[in-house]
């Protein structure tokens, strides 16, 4: 039996597991056109075309059925100008329109630098920004030119990637806050309405990020930065948010209307020393799937806008990355050839149909995340059988209806590779639900709660015995769930 369709068997089980313990199967979460979603939290990763690691044309097809409007790429200086002076917009302007005719929006990054200038920057992964001012006359030039060219059809930008990859000492935050501060200046001048990224963290360095931003700060082009993004590659996806909230604390302190960005992110699909971040461990699709979901409902749950890396594995030719990439949503192999979706493309895609801007973050919650947790509030929620695990849970309420839903996963580890659940009892204080169901995000079964599950108490509401796992679940009023029937 092939791993596609052993995977296929593991969610089938899981699900027919539930409904023998008296969950009856309702259905599956019905994937959504990302032309049927108004806006959401969600961006997919497009990265690398412009160093001809992946095929656009391979997966452009997978898009819009992901459910995920905005699209990060590189707009590829180096292969734009390859002669001084002249720009062949044609592989960019395929991408792009293509990108628009089907209702996407292209989110594009100025990088790398370009080797035909002296000191005009590295070309690849961990490359130095472009410094001799012959380059960065050369750098402004282009810039100007590829926001001129892309004005009507693409309103996102972002300025570099990762200057601070790795061990690269060469890119100082005042350095790479100086191009920042230059390019955002020319953009803004050509389309003052751009939404503009800024940073674009390797990883996340407290120390790098103050000096970074203060230096914008001095040189007065803070303040016309819409967001700043982060890229933090940690095994387990939940255990990093102590420190993006520092990073959320540092940038408060320069501007309090700037957000953050997660802009890079994902989990590979099987493990290898020279695949990329957090390579090295057994990764599996199932893990994968658990790795990527809990990554985006985490980021949702803090309030920061979140990209999955990446669309397609990436058959990386040059720079630090010496193996084939598997974070992609889509498997791919050396020919860059779109092979089939991967468990966590269809998870992502679960996500993606759910989660848009008609549901609101409720904030006033204390979420359990300890076993030590002691409710406090009246909008408390609470783990009430005993359980030696933590949890993520977040909470979530229509803005029309007020109906509501949760998020609710085990976060204490790196995601695993099974779909065992554990039976545990919640109480949601101040809940509104009609017609509560549970969702599992992983698989997209929807299963019926029977009554003798769930009770309400005035405006308290318990449910027991309800199966977790470290992959997301969800307790939702039925209505909030897009549902194709069995």
């Amino acid at each position: 039996m092939n791993w596609i369709r052993l995977t296929g068997l593991i969610l089938w089980l899981s699900g027919s597991v539930l409904a023998q313990e008296g969950f009856p199967l309702i259905g599956k979460i019905k994937p959504r056109n990302a032309n049927e979603i108004e806006a959401s939290n969600w961006l997919i990763g497009c990265e690398t075309l412009d160093r001809d690691f992946t095929d656009y044309d391979e997966y452009k097809s997978y898009l819009n059925p992901l459910g995920i409007k905005r699209l990060r790429m590189q707009a590829g200086w180096a292969k734009t100008e390859k002669v001084k002076g002249q720009y062949d917009w044609a592989w960019l302007d395929h991408i792009v329109d293509d990108a628009n005719a089907r209702g996407l929006e292209p989110w594009l990054q100025f990088s790398y630098g370009n080797s035909i200038y002296e000191g005009g920057g590295g070309i690849n992964l961990a490359a130095g920004v472009p410094h001799s001012e012959e380059a960065l006359e050369a750098w402004d030039r282009w810039v100007e030119a590829l926001v001129m060219r892309y004005k009507d059809k693409v309103i996102n930008w972002e300025i570099w990637n990762e200057p601070n990859f790795g061990d690269n000492l060469e890119n100082t935050a005042e350095k790479a806050a100086a191009l920042n501060s230059r390019t955002i200046k020319i953009v803004k001048r050509i389309q003052p309405e751009s939404i503009v990224s800024g940073l674009a963290f390797g990883h996340i360095d407290l120390e790098y990020a103050d000096r970074f931003f203060m230096a914008l700060d001095q040189a007065g082009t803070l303040s016309l930065f819409d967001n700043m993004t982060y890229h933090d590659y940690v095994y387990n996806p939940d255990e990093h948010y102590p420190k993006v909230m520092r990073l959320k604390d540092i940038l408060e302190k320069y501007n309090t209307v700037i957000k953050l960005r997660q802009g890079e992110n994902g989990a590979p699909s099987s493990g290898g020393f020279g695949r990329g971040a957090i390579g090295d461990y057994d990764w599996t699709e199932l893990s994968q799937a658990k790795w990527n979901t809990r990554r985006m409902l985490g980021d949702l749950g803090h309030d920061v806008e979140s990209s999955v890396f990446s669309i397609i594995d990436m058959a990386y030719t040059a720079g630090p990355i010496k193996r084939l990439n598997v974070k992609g949503l889509i498997m791919s192999d050396s020919t860059k050839k779109a092979i089939r979706p991967k468990m966590a493309y269809y998870a992502v895609q679960h996500v993606a149909a759910i989660f848009d801007n008609s549901l609101e973050r409720i904030v006033n919650i204390k979420q359990t995340h300890n076993r030590n947790y002691v409710p406090e509030s009246k909008l408390d929620i609470a783990v009430t059988k005993g359980t030696d695990r933590s949890f993520a849970i977040y909470g979530y309420r229509h803005v029309d209806s007020d109906l509501q839903l949760y998020t609710i996963w085990n976060s204490d580890q790196i995601p695993n590779n099974s779909m065992e659940k554990r039976e545990l009892d919640f109480s949601f204080a101040n809940g509104h639900f009609l017609d509560p169901v549970y969702v599992d995000i992983i698989s997209g079964d929807v299963h019926e709660i029977p009554k003798e599950n769930w009770s309400r108490e005035g405006e308290k509401f318990v449910f027991k015995n309800i199966p977790v796992f470290d992959g997301p679940i969800l307790i939702a009023d039925k209505s909030l769930i897009p549902i194709m029937q069995n």
